[in-house]
C-alpha cells in the first residue's frame, strides 16, 4: 500500500481489496514472526487504528486469522475466531501460499469452514507468501 499525494492511501492495496474501511474494529489472531508486517500495517492504515487482540472483550467487525499447518486443528481456530465477531462480520483466514512452509491445503479449508458454521466465499493473494480466504456465517432466514 502506498500513500497518495493527498495523504490518503492507495485504494487498490490489499487491505482495501479485502474490504477494510476506516473506523472498522478488526481483531487479529494467530500473529507470529512470520506474519506479513506490510499487510498488517496496510490494514491498520486503512482502518486508521491498531487491530485488537483476542483479549479485546467486545464485538469486532472483522477478524484477521493467521493460520499455519502446524497451528493445530483449523476447525478449533475458526470457532475461536467467531467468538467476538458481530453478526454479518467476516473472517479473513490468512494462510501461507501453496508451496510455502506450513501451507494449508485449500481442501482442508473447504472442509473445516462448514464444520465451524462458516461459508467460504473468496480467496485472494495478498502478499508474496500469504493468501487470504474470506469466510462468512451463512445467512439465516428470519
Amino acid at each position: 500500500m502506498s500513500a497518495t499525494a493527498d495523504g490518503g492511501t492507495d485504494s487498490s492495496g490489499p487491505a482495501n481489496r479485502l474490504g477494510f474501511k476506516k473506523g472498522m474494529v478488526v481483531q487479529e489472531l494467530g500473529w507470529d514472526q512470520d506474519s506479513d508486517d506490510q499487510l498488517r500495517i496496510a490494514i491498520e492504515d486503512v482502518i486508521d487504528a491498531d487491530m485488537v487482540d483476542g483479549d479485546y472483550g467486545n464485538v469486532v467487525e472483522a477478524v484477521v486469522l493467521w493460520w499455519r499447518s502446524d497451528d493445530g486443528d483449523l476447525v478449533d481456530g475458526l470457532f475461536d475466531s467467531i467468538t467476538d465477531l458481530v453478526g454479518g462480520g467476516v473472517i479473513w483466514l490468512l494462510t501461507p501460499k501453496v508451496g510455502r512452509p506450513n501451507a494449508i491445503d485449500p481442501a482442508d479449508i473447504a472442509e473445516a469452514a462448514p464444520i465451524a458454521g462458516l461459508a467460504l466465499t473468496t480467496t485472494a493473494a495478498v502478499s508474496a507468501d500469504w493468501v487470504a480466504t474470506k469466510l462468512v456465517a451463512p445467512k439465516t432466514v428470519g
